[in-house]
């Protein structure tokens, strides 16, 4: 069981990622969207999707960088480890639960507006309920492993795993050895990762970058007598013979 989950799962949930990823792209490319409902309540929306996204940004950020970059990094630029604990606790619980209250208030608004509901899909609402779960017991993890004199180090046992998989080399017995909390976390984790192609979510991987390398779009007004057209007169035009 060790071995699959820590050795096989991940390249398992990876491979999936890319191959959902593709065929959505390849079959469903006007798909490839959140199917924008904004037209039908934008009151709870302008609240809600603002927290989630920007909660999830920054837990993601808080991902990247405690699973790769090293503690020797951050060490060398004057950040201990006590520092980073606080860092970690504080900025990472806020940024959760920021997250957790707009995907809550999301999930209500999808629920109380027909409009909204009636487009919910089944995988749509399998995500909301991975995501949730994975957020919360990322947050019970942090809370019951971490306090304000020191906590967990997972840059010694979580990290170096998933650091491992990029070399095709999982240490396997790392992950192994963190609480249990962290384990299905991390569970929980690579199933939405699995999910992602098949969902609203898949969104997150068509940023419109180009849209910063594009030329300006110049708006002109048209001038009717450059054209030859008829100036627009008030009232009842005269119609011909």
């Amino acid at each position: 069981m060790q071995t699959f989950l820590w050795g096989a799962l991940p390249y398992i949930a990876i491979a999936i990622l890319i191959t959902g990823l593709v065929w959505r792209y390849r079959y469903d490319k006007f798909g490839w969207t959140t199917r924008s409902s904004g037209s039908y309540e934008r009151r709870i929306l302008n609240i809600a999707s603002p927290m989630f996204h920007y909660g999830i940004l920054f837990v993601l950020v808080g991902h990247l960088m405690g699973l790769f970059v090293p503690s020797a990094w951050t060490d060398a630029l004057g950040l201990t480890e006590h520092g980073y604990n606080l860092l970690s606790l504080f900025a990472g619980t806020a940024a959760g639960a920021l997250a957790v209250i707009g995907i809550l208030m999301l999930i209500y608004r999808r629920r109380t507006t027909p409009a909204v509901f009636r487009a919910t899909t089944r995988n749509d609402k399998l995500m909301y309920v991975v995501l949730l779960a994975a957020i919360i017991m990322g947050l019970v993890a942090k809370l019951t492993h971490a306090g304000l004199h020191e906590g967990y180090d997972y840059r010694a046992t979580i990290a170096p795993w998933a650091r491992s998989l990029s070399w095709l080399q999982p240490k396997t017995a790392l992950m192994a050895q963190a609480p249990v909390v962290f384990q299905i976390h991390a569970v929980i984790g690579l199933l939405l990762f699995a999910l992602l192609p098949f969902t609203r979510l898949v969104h997150m991987f068509s940023a419109p970058i180009q849209y910063l390398f594009r030329p300006y779009i110049v708006y002109r007004s048209r001038d009717s007598r450059a054209l030859g057209e008829a100036p627009v007169r008030r009232g009842w035009e005269g119609i011909g013979s």
